[in-house]
């Protein structure tokens, strides 16, 4: 997986291998945690935990500014649809927490 953007007036960034399987666990992560809240199936604070979780993978598995990493993020967003997302979080949600620790 390879990810292309530019940010604003910043250089074109391109995210390749672990930092863009990252890019795609946190994007999942976020998704799904306010997909769930919004739909009742998961509480305001077990979100928040989900989106704390997205912001420490950010922080420890991938490189850049934040304007650059949150660029990133609504690249991979667009690229999925809300089916997919939801799949990858069943798929690949505990791989995501064992490939990227936060702690």
């Amino acid at each position: 997986m390879m990810l292309c953007l530019v940010a604003g007036v910043a250089e074109a960034r391109t995210y390749a291998g672990e930092e863009a399987a990252a890019l795609r666990c946190a994007n999942t992560m976020a998704f799904t945690a306010v997909a769930l809240e919004d739909t009742g199936r998961m509480s305001e604070a077990e979100k928040d935990v989900l989106l704390g979780i997205t912001v420490l993978i950010l922080e420890n598995h991938v490189s850049g500014t934040w304007q650059q990493k949150k660029a990133a993020l609504a690249v991979v967003r667009d690229r999925r649809d809300v089916f997919e997302t939801l799949e990858d979080f069943e798929r690949f949600a505990e791989q995501c927490f064992r490939q990227f620790p936060i702690n």
